[in-house]
């Protein structure tokens, strides 16, 4: 008897640590991951740079637009289209610039090819008509100035 409720007792206690540890963490590796965290640029490979000069008051707009409004609701998208923000990164600032804005990075890494990346035509397939243009707008007035792009290739380091 001793012996059963030892197998027992061990049998409970791998069935909980399977059902509660392991399994969720494998349901969480089927969820679409398009934080951008786990791809880079190989040697030679061509990344895009977008410097995003945002006005001191939009930078809670700025960012509720990216991480609330737009990025979440690429998950819904076909998977050529997410494809473009999984090798995306986004970089924020630490502190204000000296012209008071603050300088976010995109990181298209590396960069797709011919690969969209136009906010409208994304907010357009999120949303509808409407809503997709009031998106738009809301994100076009936090800048101060455009986007200041850089085409660069990836170093053997």
């Amino acid at each position: 008897m001793k012996q059963f409720s030892h197998f027992f007792v061990t049998f409970v206690v791998a069935f909980i640590l399977t059902t509660f540890l392991i399994v969720p963490d494998l349901n969480a590796q089927t969820k679409a991951d398009l934080s951008g965290a786990n791809i880079r640029a190989a040697k030679g490979d061509t990344v895009w740079v977008l410097l995003n000069h945002i006005k001191h008051d939009k930078r809670q707009q700025f960012e509720k637009f990216i991480h609330e409004i737009f990025w979440p609701k690429a998950a819904k998208l076909n998977p050529e289209d997410q494809q473009a923000f999984k090798q995306t990164r986004v970089l924020h600032p630490v502190k204000m610039n000296d012209d008071s804005t603050y300088t976010y990075i995109f990181l298209m890494d590396p960069l797709i090819p011919n690969g969209n990346y136009n906010i409208l035509y994304y907010l357009k397939k999120m949303y509808d008509e409407a809503k997709a243009k009031e998106y738009y707008k809301m994100w076009s007035e936090c800048y101060k100035r455009s986007q200041e792009p850089f085409v660069v290739t990836q170093s053997q380091y």
